[in-house]
């Protein structure tokens, strides 16, 4: 049995279309000057005067928010939430000013909504930014009860002419990844697919040996981890030129949108040792080339730069206590 991501209701071929959509709809429209850049970015830039400019991004936790529900256990899925939005939003070199949340619910229940709403403040408050604000809709009629969404925005800044965009990427720079916490927030229709449907012989509450003896539901619901510190101390230190937050799309989609036309890259995908996670997905029907497209497999930001700086930059995650992983180049 060979199961896919489009074969568990998500089409990547049919967004990338629809994303192309967007592009002509936002061509169509008058330009703005202060706008640097287009749609497809990890964020959008506008400049703001001082020669500075504003980051912004929005995303969600996807349908990770329904093994939350089935297990029960909210208490990390708000810093999913600040997670997917900060982490793309620092790929530019923005540092995080703010972010906003929206919760859409069937029926309001504080003892759901509080653990999430304490995850976002945490995981703000480690990025460096403010918990602004947000809205909570309940929407009796469009959700069922028990039915809930979460969707965020981040706000970030930095001066324009230390923005982090790839132009400079050349030839035989390298690829250093950071290890992931695991699935992170990404691919989960298919990992519910996969692991919760009637045919599968897993449980949530279920202690797997292949996972150390945690649960399906702890290995599955680890908070996406939050990259901001890092890789702002990395861009202070030097020799970046672009970096990537791997999310939908996998490793080789995320990093090409940062490497100019004309290169590519080459990676080595046996580079680091993948979480077990993964090898139970593999062993369910995921087979390697979807495996490669959908998930992180265990590598949840990277950065390119170069190979002269590798060694510096190798130490600076040390001492951030990352395990930076040698796992590409550039190539022609």
């Amino acid at each position: 049995m060979s199961l896919s991501y489009k074969g568990a209701g998500v089409d990547i071929s049919l967004a990338d279309q629809w994303v192309d959509v967007i592009k002509e709809i936002s061509r169509s429209m008058p330009g703005n000057p202060d706008v640097l850049g287009g749609i497809g970015g990890f964020s959008g830039l506008h400049r703001i005067p001082g020669g500075m400019v504003l980051a912004g991004c929005c995303d969600g936790v996807g349908t990770k928010i329904e093994v939350a529900k089935a297990a029960g256990i909210f208490r990390h899925i708000g810093q999913d939430l600040v997670a997917m939005n900060v982490n793309d939003l620092i790929t530019c070199g923005a540092r995080p000013l703010f972010f906003l949340d929206y919760i859409a619910c069937g029926k309001l229940n504080i003892s759901v909504l509080k653990p999430i709403v304490e995850s976002i403040a945490r995981a703000c408050s480690e990025s460096g930014c403010a918990l602004l604000g947000g809205e909570t809709a309940e929407m009796p009629g469009t959700y069922p009860e028990d039915g809930l969404d979460l969707a965020g925005f981040a706000v970030g800044i930095v001066e324009e002419e230390k923005i982090i965009d790839g132009k400079t990427v050349s030839e035989g720079d390298v690829v250093i990844g950071i290890t992931s916490s695991g699935v992170h927030s990404n691919g989960f229709s298919l990992v519910r697919r996969a692991l919760l449907s009637d045919d599968s012989p897993y449980r949530l509450d279920e202690s797997l040996a292949l996972l150390d003896g945690a649960t399906l539901a702890e290995t599955l619901l680890a908070p996406t981890k939050l990259y901001v510190k890092t890789a702002l101390r990395a861009v202070a230190v030097g020799g970046v030129k672009a970096m990537a937050h791997i999310t939908g799309g996998g490793l080789f989609d995320n990093l090409r949108r940062v490497v100019p036309d004309g290169l590519t890259l080459s990676l080595k995908y046996d580079a680091w040792p993948r979480p077990p996670i993964f090898r139970i997905l593999a062993e369910r029907g995921v087979e390697e080339e979807e495996m490669r497209r959908v998930f992180n497999l265990g590598i949840g930001y990277c950065f390119i730069a170069s190979r002269e700086a590798y060694p510096g930059l190798l130490r600076l995650l040390e001492d951030e206590g990352e395990r930076g992983v040698l796992i590409g180049e550039i190539v022609a």
